[in-house]
């Protein structure tokens, strides 16, 4: 069964992020991911971005991913 900080470490392996939160049952994850590689980007954008870094993982080890996306500037507003 995977583990959730397998999914964390593998996102901050492969973008530059400066909060990652990853919650899951070892099919089904939630992720908190705050990245300055997210800025000028659409929410869509950015989750691609995340998908592009868990490559192949996505549909074979990660069955469902939520995700919650942010710019440092944005997560900094919101959790200020």
């Amino acid at each position: 069964m995977l583990d959730p900080d397998q999914i964390k470490n593998w996102i901050q392996e492969g973008l530059a992020c400066e909060h990652v939160a990853v919650q899951g049952d070892g099919h089904h994850f939630e992720a908190v991911i705050v990245s300055p590689a997210f800025r000028g980007r659409s929410r869509v954008q950015q989750h691609q971005q995340v998908y592009a870094v868990l490559g192949a993982r996505m549909g074979a080890e990660i069955h469902a991913l939520s995700m919650q996306t942010y710019t440092p500037e944005d997560w900094a507003a919101r959790h200020g």
